[in-house]
């Protein structure tokens, strides 16, 4: 985090030079880390906020809290020159993208089509929905204004003004006419 603070840009940095600001031999470095590319991934992740337990009371409440853990990262990488530099970083390395895709985002997708699975299953969500397409209309708009959208803002409740708007339109139509 020192190196990275300091503006050490991710092609200079080595486990050599790692474990020399740590004060430490690379022995030490390649005991918990295989390479840089697993610890700069696990420096990303401890500067990020910690992921959400949904609270398992219902599909709207388990996704307010996946879509606000979102919103709150955008916030983070926002205010943190560092994590906006490192995400940068990231996105030009392709072993790299792939190391934080497979350690936190893939599991970060996992628990959310778990949440949309359930929701499924015990009739919250229409039998005909597209798990995979769902997904994506829940995080998409919060990923677009916190990744793309550097000047839209991420207020309070946006994450309950999505999920609303989202579940209007997947939730089971009612049988009883007016």
């Amino acid at each position: 985090m020192k190196l990275l603070e300091d503006g050490v840009p991710l092609a200079e940095l080595s486990m050599e030079r790692v474990a020399r600001t740590a004060g430490v031999g690379k022995a030490t470095i390649y005991r918990r880390w295989s390479g840089k590319e697993e610890l700069f991934v696990e420096v990303v992740r401890a500067a990020e906020p910690p992921d959400p337990e949904p609270p398992g009371t219902s599909l709207r409440d388990d996704l307010v809290v996946l879509l606000e853990s979102l919103r709150r990262r955008g916030l983070a990488s926002r205010s943190s020159a560092i994590l906006h530099n490192v995400y940068a970083q990231m996105k030009s390395s392709p072993r790299l993208w792939s190391e934080y895709h497979d350690t936190v985002v893939a599991p970060r997708r996992a628990l959310a089509m778990e949440v949309l699975r359930r929701a499924r299953e015990n009739g919250e969500l229409r039998p005909d929905v597209d798990l995979e397409l769902a997904h994506d209309m829940f995080v998409g708009p919060m990923l677009v204004r916190a990744l793309m959208r550097p000047d839209a803002e991420l207020p309070e409740g946006l994450a309950e003004e999505i999920v609303d708007r989202v579940l209007d339109g997947l939730r089971p139509v009612s049988s009883t006419a007016s």
